[in-house]
């Protein structure tokens, strides 16, 4: 377990309000594994700036974040989100990275009265059937990534599907929202295979999909697994042909480290890129400064919400669960992430959301400039209607 503490100028005397005299914000990541480039370090650093930023206290009182690797285990992640709420006086988790452990965490979060808000995972369930009172779905989820890729896809002639997904909730989730829209919208779905986590090989998923003759192959996972599958798909001749890729989570670190001419074309679905306006670069030039890369949505998420949470003890004086849950609901979240921004009674923190294409390497004038937006899709589009949520807590 890592930390870092802000000490500043706390008072010596805490104030009654903040339970044992530091706020403490956790990070459960994967820290050295498959989703290390697109949480892990990078992550942790974010929720270090977005605490320096804020003046390294709050009513008085150090903040204190601690990271953890959850090695991508669900068991893992809920026996340390145990342990930070029963001894470690965790206030609050401000991530967990994937999507089993995230819904592990959410249950220890309901169970212990505490906070957590989810970056790294995309798993929709966690703000329908695992939705409570204390959790927060806060960068994206697989509805929104589905619906803005498979619809853009489907619409320029990728009307045929084959799926290759993460054999685990995430990919599950995301080839079943893609497909729910590809669908409605005339598309076919002609077969799925399920890769199990940190594959290496694709080759026999790849010769499935290659052999189903569908126009599109669409990669329902992420990290190093969506890497590993579009370079081995460039080796199988399945890019550039009459088959394309449509990768359904693509992170700016997976277009960066595979390069223009691997990815050039490809559409994804982000809600975020550090080129979008002043203040996304402004983040991204300091982070950039600090990691030797850009961020990406989950990371800059991370920032948001550490920030978001911060602002909430502060206005209610208190670092106690309901006062500080009830904050975050009321309060907007205006930065350089999302602007009007909103959490709803389903955990789902609503904000816009943007489909990107990938540049050539002709368009590109640098290192990271990979995207050019081909569309803002606005929050009450992007995500899924509360008139169709499963969650328990939105009132009918």
């Amino acid at each position: 377990m890592l930390a870092a503490a802000w000490s500043g100028c706390a008072s010596a005397q805490a104030p009654t309000t903040v339970s044992d005299g530091t706020v403490r914000v956790g990070l459960i990541l994967d820290m050295s594994g498959v989703y290390a480039d697109v949480t892990g370090p990078g992550s942790a650093a974010a929720a270090t700036m977005a605490v320096e930023d804020f003046g390294k206290t709050v009513l008085g009182v150090p903040i204190e974040v601690v990271v953890a690797d959850h090695q991508n285990k669900a068991d893992i992640a809920a026996a340390t989100a145990r342990e930070w709420f029963d001894t470690g006086r965790v206030d609050a988790i401000l991530d967990v990275a994937a999507s089993a452990p995230a819904l592990a965490v959410a249950e220890i979060a309901r169970a212990k009265n505490r906070i957590a808000v989810f970056n790294g995972p995309g798993a929709v369930r966690l703000n329908n059937e695992a939705c409570t009172p204390v959790t927060i779905h806060y960068a994206y989820d697989t509805y929104a990534l589905a619906g803005a890729t498979g619809l853009a896809t489907v619409k320029a002639g990728g009307t045929s599907w084959f799926f290759i997904a993460a054999d685990y909730t995430f990919g599950q989730e995301l080839a079943r929202d893609a497909a729910t829209v590809i669908q409605a919208n005339g598309g076919r779905v002609l077969g799925e295979v399920r890769a199990p986590l940190n594959t290496a090989d694709f080759s026999s998923f790849l010769l499935q999909a290659q052999a189903s003759g569908a126009k599109v192959i669409g990669l329902a996972n992420a990290g190093r697994d969506t890497t590993n599958a579009i370079k081995q798909a460039a080796e199988f001749g399945l890019t550039g042909g009459v088959q394309r890729l449509a990768a359904l989570l693509a992170y700016i670190n997976d277009v960066h480290s595979l390069g223009l001419s691997a990815t050039q074309g490809m559409l994804l679905t982000s809600g975020f890129y550090w080129d979008l306006d002043d203040g996304t670069r402004a983040f991204a030039k300091r982070f950039h400064e600090r990691t030797g890369r850009m961020p990406n949505m989950s990371q800059a998420g991370v920032y948001s919400a550490v920030t978001h949470y911060l602002k909430a003890v502060k206005a209610s004086g208190t670092d106690a669960t309901e006062a500080v849950m009830k904050a975050m609901r009321e309060t907007p979240v205006n930065d350089f992430y999302a602007h009007d921004g909103r959490i709803r009674e389903d955990g789902r923190m609503v904000h816009d959301m943007y489909l990107f294409q990938v540049k050539t390497p002709t368009e590109s004038k640098g290192e990271w400039d990979l995207y050019k937006r081909v569309a803002t899709i606005a929050g009450d589009q992007a995500f899924q209607p509360l008139s169709a949520s499963r969650c328990p807590l939105v009132k009918r």
